[in-house]
């Protein structure tokens, strides 16, 4: 059976759907620190960030839903199927086990306990709590259904209401206004926020959920190939609107605190402030419990995809192994603390964001070139040359032990002579020339 004429509440289901699987703990804390660290120049820097964080994973979820691909590895193949192990391998690692899940369980901690303990004990209690939590999300993740099923029904509009609560108040009585930017955002307000919104991990997380989108689809009797397109879009369109809503509101919360609250090394730190300034110790342990509860949703939820993953990848070991071993990895590295974590995950997304944008890119141009091996390929190669150096740079400064001078010397090159690189954006004319070749190399070879 196919489904030509859907309608808006299917759309509306599938989005608020794919809205759960976003909205997780980096979705709160980034847009609040964005937005004290951008103060007066909050438009720009919420654009900036609106696109990386809400536009890419659109598009994430078009190049799967449109192209027809089986998910990820089988969209990475398109360049090579060596690349599409390796790529979708390292993408659910880090939207896994190494940075999104440890997140889930360091997120609500520095919220809701962190604030009430005394910082000689706060590494006990962590260890104490993410214990706890990896121990339920493990329980949950062998059976997951009924679960995934009572959080996405009951518990995640609860987060939101109270959510929308807090920001409502927010709106009618505004902590302060807005105070000067700091840091890069001064003077590159857009760039600074583009680049935030990789921590959110959503544009490396859309490539993964895509294909839980087309089978949520055809779940609703949707087989028609245009239906399914047109199904995905909208529903995409959907989510990615109110989490732009809910994006722009947590700003505003931010940049509107600073002179109130003062600043914090963390969003996490800064919401548990906020909830304080509105409700006292009472709305911030109230706040605690939701967030704890919207986390455990989406680490279950991680935990499971990756798990899953990994036994259709790599079959000889169970899927409760996989669950087991994710879990105890999350727990470990969740104990190096949520800044560490940050700070540690910009290198791997600044190496894996330009690989992903331009295969995100590249898929949806593909009917443009009919889908030609060489032009993924050469686009690709040329980005990787990029989005390494762009690694480099990002690790420099926390791991003085990985300067070497002749990667120093690439850096000076790449900065003096190619177009954007100093603002970040330095893979964009390589891909492109790389297209290009492989496009012309595809003539060649045809003639």
């Amino acid at each position: 059976m196919s489904k030509n004429n859907v309608s808006f509440s299917t759309y509306a289901l599938i989005g608020t759907m794919l809205f759960g699987l976003f909205f997780g703990a980096g979705n709160l804390i980034f847009p609040i620190q964005l937005g004290q660290m951008a103060g007066e120049n909050f438009w720009p820097a919420l654009i900036g960030f609106l696109v990386t964080a809400t536009g890419l994973p659109l598009l994430g979820i078009l190049a799967i839903g449109l192209t027809g691909s089986n998910g990820l590895r089988d969209l990475g193949s398109r360049v090579h199927p060596i690349f599409g192990l390796v790529f979708s391998v390292a993408l659910y690692l880090t939207i896994g086990p190494f940075f999104a899940i440890p997140r889930t369980a360091t997120v609500p901690f520095t919220v809701g306990f962190e604030p009430f303990i005394a910082p000689e004990h706060l590494t006990l209690f962590l260890a104490l709590f993410s214990f706890i939590f990896f121990a339920i999300v493990y329980y949950f993740s062998l059976n997951p259904a009924k679960i995934m099923d009572y959080i996405g029904k009951y518990l995640t509009p609860a987060f939101l209401i109270f959510l929308f609560v807090l920001i409502i108040i927010s709106v009618i009585k505004p902590m302060s206004s807005f105070q000067g930017a700091v840091g890069d955002y001064i003077d590159h307000a857009f760039i600074s926020g583009f680049k935030e919104g990789y921590n959110t991990l959503d544009a490396l997380a859309s490539l993964a959920f895509g294909i839980v989108v087309i089978n949520a689809i055809k779940q609703q009797g949707i087989t028609d190939k245009k239906a399914i397109a047109n199904t995905t879009w909208k529903a995409g369109l959907f989510a990615i609107l109110l989490m732009s809503i809910i994006y722009g509101f947590i700003t505003y919360m931010g940049a509107m605190s600073v002179g109130t609250i003062g600043s914090f090394e963390n969003g996490a730190l800064i919401f548990a402030a906020v909830a304080d300034h509105y409700f006292g110790s009472f709305g911030a342990i109230l706040l605690a419990i939701i967030i704890v509860l919207a986390c455990l949703k989406t680490s279950i939820g991680l935990i499971t995809s990756c798990s899953e993953f990994f036994h259709e990848v790599f079959p000889r070991i169970s899927y409760k192994w996989y669950v087991f071993i994710l879990c105890a990895v999350s727990f470990t590295i969740a104990n190096f603390g949520l800044n560490n974590i940050i700070t540690y995950s910009v290198p791997v997304l600044m190496f894996l964001y330009p690989l992903a944008i331009v295969l995100i890119l590249l898929a949806l141009c593909a009917p443009l070139f009919k889908a030609r091996r060489a032009v993924f390929a050469t686009a690709m190669f040329f980005t990787f040359f990029i989005s390494i150096m762009d690694a480099y740079t990002a690790l420099i400064p926390n791991v003085k032990a990985a300067q070497l001078d002749f990667l120093d010397s690439i850096v000076a090159f790449y900065a003096e002579f190619l177009p954007f690189y100093s603002l970040g954006l330095g893979w964009i004319v390589p891909a492109f020339v790389g297209a290009l070749l492989g496009y012309v190399y595809t003539l060649f070879k045809k003639a």
